[in-house]
C-alpha cells in the first residue's frame, strides 16, 4: 500500500474510502491515513493565518496609508473577513487558536506591506494594533463582512 501511496496519491485516497466504506479496517493503510489527516489539520491552521496576514496587511494599509485608500483594498478586507469567518465556521475548533493565529498572520501582513512602498514595516507597531473585534467589524468606515 505505502508504494501506491508514494506513486499514485489520488488512487491512494480513493482506495482508503474504499476500504472505509466496506468496512475493511484491516486493510487500511493506517500510518500513511493517520499522517494525512494531522496534514489536513495543519491546512487548516494554515488557511487561517495566511488568510491573517492578507487581511492584516490591507487593514494596516488602510490605515496607515489613508490617502491611498481604494475599492480593491476595501474589497480584501470585505472577502478576507468573510472568508475567515466562514472557515471559522466551518471548522470551529479553529477558534480557541485565533489569538495565535493573529499574531503569526500579523508577521505575514507586515510582509505584505514591505512588498508595496511607501510603507515600511519598520514604521509600524511590532505587534497587531487591532483588537479582534476591529479585525472582524466596521473599522475605519468599512461595512462589516457578510
Amino acid at each position: 500500500m505505502s508504494s501506491l501511496y508514494e506513486q499514485d496519491f489520488y488512487q491512494w485516497t480513493q482506495q482508503q474510502a474504499e476500504y472505509l466504506r466496506l468496512g475493511k479496517l484491516d486493510l487500511l493503510d493506517r500510518e500513511n491515513l493517520q499522517e494525512e489527516l494531522l496534514s489536513l489539520g495543519k491546512q487548516q491552521r494554515q488557511e487561517l493565518r495566511n488568510r491573517l496576514g492578507i487581511l492584516l496587511g490591507h487593514l494596516l494599509k488602510w490605515h496607515y496609508q489613508p490617502t491611498g485608500q481604494c475599492k480593491s483594498w476595501r474589497a480584501t478586507i470585505r472577502e478576507q473577513r468573510r472568508r475567515i469567518k466562514q472557515h471559522l465556521q466551518e471548522n470551529p475548533s479553529l477558534k480557541p487558536y485565533l489569538p495565535e493565529a493573529i499574531a503569526l498572520g500579523y508577521k505575514d501582513g507586515l510582509d505584505l506591506i514591505d512588498q508595496e512602498p511607501p510603507l515600511s514595516p519598520e514604521q509600524l507597531p511590532p505587534i497587531c494594533p487591532f483588537s479582534e473585534a476591529e479585525i472582524f467589524t466596521e473599522l475605519l468606515n468599512l461595512p462589516a463582512a457578510d
